[in-house]
Order: C-alpha cells, then sequence, then structure tokens
C-alpha cells in the first residue's frame, strides 16, 4: 500500500530518512480496525521520530503520523485517538508508563490504511470535513488538555500563548477566545502574530516582549527560548503549563522566582479518549475549525516536511487522500 514513512533514524538530517512509496498491507489483530485514511495532519513528532528520538532503532521502518480520520469498513467516518496503552491497562491513558503514540511501537497514519484497537476511534461529526477532523487527535487534544484541564484557569483571566502560530499554539488561541479568556500571543514575525490575530488572540506581541500586565497563565511549547519571558511573564500564583520543548529542555529553572511569587509549572502530554470526544463535541457546538495552514495530497508529503523542519508554519500541515 502507498505511505510515508522513515525507513531509518537520521538525527542529523532528518528528512534523509524520509520515504513516499510502498508498504506492506497491515495486519489487524483481534479487537484492532482498519481505517481507510482520508486525511491525516503532519506533527512535530514526526520529525522525531525521523531523527530517532522516541523509537527504538529496530523499529525502522517505521510509517509516520500520529492522527488521522477515516472511514472503517462499514463506511462509518472516524477520527482516531493516537494514544495505546498497554494491553491491561485501565486508568487514564496518558499515566500508562507503557503507553506510547502511533509511530513509536506501532505503525502511522500517513497511509491507504492504519490499524488501531477499536476503542481508538470515535465517530467524526458531520458537520465536520475530513481535513479538519484529522488535526484533532494530536495538537488540538494537547492544547484541550492543557487549557481545560491543567492550567484551572477560568473565563476573564489572561492566557499568553508563546510561539503562536504552530498546531497546539493556534488551537490554544481559538480554544481559549470561545472560552472566554483574555488571549495574548507571542510571535517570531509579524506574519505570524497576524495569523494569532486572526484566529482570535485579542493582542500580539514580538517574542519576549515586555507585556502590559502580568498574567494569570501560560502555555509553553518552545521550551529554551521563551521560557525566562514565560517566568517573567506571571503573576503571582500563576502556571505555566508545559506540553514540549521544541528549542531545548533545560532553560534555566529561575527557582528563586518559581517560589518566591508561589509559581506552578505543570507537564501536559496528549490527552484521553473521553477528553478527545469532549473537544469533538466542543468544536462542534461552538463552530470551531482548526487552522489550516497547507493541505497537500500525501503523495506530495515531503513539501509539508520541509515547511516544518524550516518553521514555515502557519497553522496545521494536512496531507489528504
Amino acid at each position: 500500500m502507498f505511505a510515508v514513512y522513515a525507513d531509518a533514524p537520521h538525527p542529523d538530517d532528518p528528512l534523509a530518512g524520509l520515504v513516499v512509496g510502498e508498504r506492506p498491507e497491515p495486519q489487524v489483530p483481534d479487537g484492532w480496525v482498519a481505517v481507510s485514511v482520508r486525511a491525516a495532519s503532519l506533527n512535530m513528532h514526526d520529525l522525531w521520530t525521523l531523527r530517532g528520538v522516541g523509537i527504538k532503532a529496530e523499529r525502522f521502518p517505521m510509517i509516520l503520523g500520529c492522527d488521522a480520520s477515516g472511514v472503517l469498513a462499514d463506511g462509518s467516518e472516524v477520527v482516531l485517538h493516537s494514544v495505546i496503552t498497554s494491553p491491561d491497562w485501565t486508568g487514564e491513558e496518558t499515566l500508562d508508563p507503557r503507553r506510547s503514540l502511533l509511530t513509536e511501537v506501532h505503525q502511522g497514519t500517513l497511509a491507504e490504511t492504519v490499524v488501531v484497537p477499536k476503542a481508538n476511534v470515535l465517530p467524526k461529526p458531520a458537520s465536520m470535513g475530513f481535513a479538519d477532523a484529522a488535526c484533532l487527535s494530536t495538537a488540538w487534544l494537547t492544547a484541550y488538555r492543557m487549557l481545560f484541564v491543567k492550567s484551572g484557569l477560568r473565563p476573564g483571566q489572561t492566557m499568553l500563548v508563546q510561539g503562536a502560530s504552530g498546531g497546539v499554539a493556534t488551537a490554544l488561541v481559538q480554544l481559549g477566545r470561545a472560552a472566554g479568556l483574555r488571549v495574548w500571543a507571542t510571535g517570531r514575525s509579524e506574519a505570524k502574530r497576524a495569523l494569532a490575530a486572526e484566529l482570535g488572540a485579542h493582542e500580539t506581541f514580538e517574542s519576549g516582549a515586555r507585556l502590559p500586565e502580568k498574567v494569570d497563565g501560560v502555555f509553553e511549547t518552545v521550551g529554551e527560548a521563551t521560557w525566562g519571558h514565560s517566568m517573567r511573564s506571571l503573576k503571582p500564583g500563576g502556571v505555566i503549563v508545559c506540553s514540549g520543548s521544541t528549542t531545548g529542555g533545560n532553560p534555566p529553572a529561575d527557582l528563586q522566582r518559581l517560589f518566591f511569587l508561589q509559581l506552578r509549572v505543570i507537564g501536559s502530554t496528549m490527552g484521553t479518549r473521553a477528553e478527545l470526544a469532549e473537544l469533538i463535541s466542543f468544536m462542534d457546538v461552538a463552530g470551531l475549525r482548526p487552522s489550516i495552514g497547507a493541505e497537500l495530497p500525501m503523495e506530495r508529503a515531503r513539501e509539508g516536511f520541509e515547511a516544518m523542519l524550516g518553521g514555515d508554519t502557519a497553522g496545521k500541515i494536512v496531507f489528504t487522500r
């Protein structure tokens, strides 16, 4: 079958391992289902996979893609939940120490067909297109959990989104605005700041700029490049929710500020199936749709990967079939 996959890890040149070609048809174990993929979106996680981060070398070749929307054999239109738990796990999916994300152990979604556990498919609303639905189970679910499960922020409070042009960041801007928070965002370029404003940010700022006042919460996916600014931007008792570190994972902790101002730093990873169902319902009711910066046929996947690697993103990159 047609697939976009990594043939081997390439830590210093990730696109050297990217192949657009053919892979064997997948087997369907008991309790799993085959989904004919209609759309899949690109995530930073895919570049980490190409580098060999979070995946054992013996698992290559690995089909890329963490999330997708598609159709079951009976014609049902579905959205995939990307977190795969161990067979005997009964608690919250994200706390399973043996959990994995598609492309870490199991083959991913950038293919004609992907195989997942039956519990990992959810109904796609008829009002939502396949391309929009393909953006939800990684970036939007991560943003939903950060804001509504982890942060503790309430309508009327002020949130700051760092680097508001990527998939998680743009989702945070839209979700925060829809939930009644005052949304501020930073961006490295005028175009990125304009995108954040278009999506609902009340004010935008250059990266590292002094803010008019302190905020209640900061949402971090950038890491070292913005961490100091995030810490300085918080009110006493404020919270940073972090789900990524694309520019590095070891910034100065600034412990004196942390304890003196009683700040909170909370980690957040993906989300649960129940949270994905809530997100889909919320988006359907509120009329929210992801910001898609580029929609390409899957055969042109390399173009999308090159754009993400070069930082040339303005919303989600989606591949369709």
